[in-house]
């Protein structure tokens, strides 16, 4: 690889992750209280997804361990947003569900977070932003992002 691809190439990656910490930290301080942003997404994809999903199928939608979202559902249990059951045929697996709670706080966080995600595209332009989600996809697949 080239001297220019290379730097090219961290050029990519430290915008990506430099854009990637600055939403995090800006969605995070306007989630509702005690919401973290990893609350939001698990009960944004149940909320989307309308069914039950087991813990490791959600580990392996979001790339964290199953210890990692066994903790954050955990809480998201104790704050009532979601149900977590017995799955009836094999003891030892469990299924999730959102609740009606859970449903209340998604949208809730998602009225927050959704004016400050819509202001930063207003300002970049929509079509700046649609040319940049084929390039961002094609990077997360390759990535082995799903």
């Amino acid at each position: 690889m080239s001297e220019q691809n290379d730097n090219l190439s961290v050029a990519l990656f430290s915008e990506i992750f430099m854009a990637d910490q600055l939403a995090r930290n800006r969605l995070s301080k306007a989630l509702p209280k005690g919401m973290e942003l990893s609350h939001f997404s698990v009960l944004n994809h149940l909320a989307r997804t309308n069914g039950e999903k087991s813990p490791g199928q959600l580990a392996d939608v979001f790339h964290v361990t199953r210890g990692a979202m066994t903790n954050t559902l955990a809480k998201l249990e104790r704050a009532g947003h979601v149900h977590i059951r017995p799955d009836w045929d094999d003891a030892r697996r469990k299924f999730v569900a959102i609740s009606p709670s859970g449903r209340q706080a998604c949208e809730t966080a998602f009225q927050v977070i959704a004016p400050i995600v819509a202001e930063v595209v207003a300002a970049i332009g929509s079509d700046k932003v649609r040319a940049a989600l084929p390039v961002l996809r094609e990077v997360r697949t390759r990535l082995g992002g799903t």
